[in-house]
């Protein structure tokens, strides 16, 4: 969780939503991310979408099997598919999101028994710390004017 930490204090310095995520095989990190969404324009570049995409390349598979994701914030609907769809076996992560959690707050998407696969699951890990980061950022974009909602 500490690497994905780092990589949500990068998101955090370029004043994007300060969200990180981790892909770890074999205890290497395989891929890694942070939300970049104002940066490239685009709703998709969640931490997690990145992790995913640079992973897939490093393994040179759409399959996950034997991963794990650490993301510093609990996965969106968007994000948890494409958890789903990449067969990564266990995801840890931080704060909980009860404004769009769908790894168990609002929804519970990577372990829906409806689906193909189900995902191992473990919440709330150095929650404080990653909630602590969201909390001081949307204090600071309140406070500079910039609204901070999403």
């Amino acid at each position: 969780m500490e690497s994905a930490l780092r990589e949500a204090e990068q998101a955090k310095k370029r004043k994007e939503v300060p969200v990180g995520a981790v892909i770890v095989h074999g205890g290497k990190i395989i891929g890694r991310g942070y939300n970049q969404i104002e940066l490239l324009q685009d709703p998709t570049a969640h931490a997690e979408m990145i992790a995913i995409t640079a992973a897939a390349a490093g393994l040179g598979s759409r399959r996950f099997d034997g991963c794990t994701l650490y993301v510093t914030l609990e996965p969106c609907a968007m994000c948890a598919g494409a958890i789903v769809l990449a067969r990564i076996p266990r995801l840890v992560f931080g704060a909980s999101d009860p404004k769009a959690g769908a790894c168990g707050t609002l929804f519970n998407i990577v372990q829906d028994a409806r689906l193909n696969h189900r995902v191992e699951l473990a919440g709330g890990i150095s929650g404080d710390q990653c909630g602590a980061l969201l909390s001081e950022f949307f204090a600071s974009m309140r406070q500079s004017g910039n609204g901070g909602k999403d």
